[in-house]
């Protein structure tokens, strides 16, 4: 076995109509073993979930901690987790007053030099009062990208995005503030899982203080120019990171 999987349990939050039960997916993995994030970059497979057998659950949202970039042994880069991973989820009950029972299929896949596919069922009731993992629970959460927006200041930012007309395809232009001694890296999705754009690649020229990132808006699907689309950017320094929408022209 590769990895192990399975679901934990913490304190909800809030309660009646804005109740949520906190739960988490926790992904375990041999030494030299990966596994990847929702968007897996070049190569890879992004982890499937399935919560529709669940009982008393209206919604159960998967969250995603800031990833790694890594070489996937082909010429390109893949983003994903190299060491265990807590992928907090948040249910939101149909019934507040009552247990939810969490019943998750997950298909994902493990890489080492090749990739196996790797699967599990999974149950697990959620009373909303749970404790004991509240602190590993709430460490994962901490090290969920912060919402902003480009433009936002602060010591790690997406100060700014455009877009480029060019020869070929056109590209996008990100410019990212990070704290001082820390190298960035910048990742790029799409409205939908059938956008698979490039991983943003630093270069010169960027402002005093910032680094720069392109892109080409390559990787789109069939009929698609971008016109109005929006992009997800995702900046990542250290243990910190941030998300900001960028809507194309």
């Amino acid at each position: 076995m590769q990895s192990a999987v399975r679901l934990i349990a913490a304190r909800g939050s809030g309660s009646g109509n804005t109740a949520v039960y906190r739960s988490a997916v926790e992904i375990k993995l041999n030494p030299g073993w990966k596994t990847y994030w929702r968007y897996p970059g070049d190569s890879g497979v992004p982890p499937a979930f399935d919560f529709s057998k669940s009982e008393n659950v209206k919604s159960a949202s998967v969250l995603f901690p800031a990833p790694s970039l890594f070489e996937d042994g082909a010429g390109g880069h893949s983003i994903g987790y190299k060491k265990a991973v807590l992928l907090p989820v948040h249910v939101v009950p149909k019934d507040p007053k009552k247990p939810a029972v969490l019943r998750a299929k997950i298909d994902y896949a493990v890489c080492e030099k090749l990739c196996v596919p790797a699967d599990a069922n999974l149950e697990l009731t959620l009373p909303g009062t749970d404790s004991a993992n509240d602190t590993v629970v709430d460490t994962a959460e901490a090290l969920l990208p912060k919402m902003s927006s480009v433009g936002d200041g602060g010591t790690l930012a997406i100060r700014a995005a455009h877009k480029e007309a060019g020869k070929g395809k056109p590209k996008i232009v990100v410019d990212v503030a990070a704290p001082a001694g820390a190298a960035p890296v910048l990742y790029a999705e799409g409205p939908d899982a059938k956008w698979a754009l490039p991983v943003p690649e630093p270069m010169a020229g960027a402002p005093a203080g910032l680094q720069r990132f392109t892109f080409e808006l390559d990787g789109l699907p069939p009929g698609e120019n971008g016109a109005g689309a929006t992009l997800r950017l995702t900046a990542v320094a250290g243990d910190k990171a941030v998300e900001a929408l960028f809507r194309l022209d």
